[in-house]
């Protein structure tokens, strides 16, 4: 990852985003450290893509955890 300070962000930005394309780019400044980092659209989609997989696993892994309702009985509460 390329670690760059603001103002170095701002005098080649153009530069900084060419070079997210091939790997992230850590934006900090001096009283805040790290204050944004830059990726590619492609990163970006994949790390949401992760993001969104692992909430379903979790998701599904709660729903595991449920009671169990009886076929019967989900018939019956349905009225068929």
């Amino acid at each position: 990852m390329t670690s760059v300070t603001l103002s170095q962000f701002r005098s080649r930005q153009s530069d900084y985003i060419a070079a997210a394309q091939r790997e992230p780019v850590e934006i900090t400044s001096r009283g805040a450290g790290r204050r944004a980092v830059v990726v590619s659209p492609e990163f970006f989609d994949r790390a949401v893509r992760a993001l969104e997989d692992q909430a379903d696993i979790r998701a599904a892994a709660e729903a595991r955890e449920e009671p169990r309702v009886p076929f019967e009985d989900l018939m019956e509460e349905l009225g068929l």
